[in-house]
């Protein structure tokens, strides 16, 4: 009983990696096309952000204040740059991928 329990889960186990979706040179290209889309909407978005905050400085005399100001200010700028770069990266890294499907097949 067990050893035909332990067959019948062998084979629903053979079937299911038989049956998985293997990722193919489109996908790697639309990831990387998406990917670079991304970029380029961030790195926009990034410049308008570090426009706005050099144009509008924080108005307030206290120190603590301006301190905190000018902390955020930096913690948003880096924030939404490296979201840009990180989008910038994995799209090249998609990209070289998608290169190197076309070189190395699968067996």
């Amino acid at each position: 009983m067990k050893q035909e329990n332990k067959k019948i889960l062998n084979k629903k186990q053979k079937t299911e990696f038989v049956n998985e979706n293997q990722k193919g040179p489109l996908s790697f290209l639309t990831g990387s096309i998406t990917s670079f889309i991304l970029f380029i909407v961030f790195y926009k978005l990034s410049i308008a952000i570090s426009i706005y905050f050099s144009v509008h400085k924080p108005t307030n005399n206290s120190e603590i204040v301006q301190n905190i100001s000018s902390s955020l200010n930096t913690l948003i700028i880096g924030l939404s740059f490296l979201a840009t770069f990180s989008f910038g990266f994995i799209g090249l890294g998609l990209l070289i991928v998608f290169v190197r499907s076309f070189f190395f097949k699968k067996e």
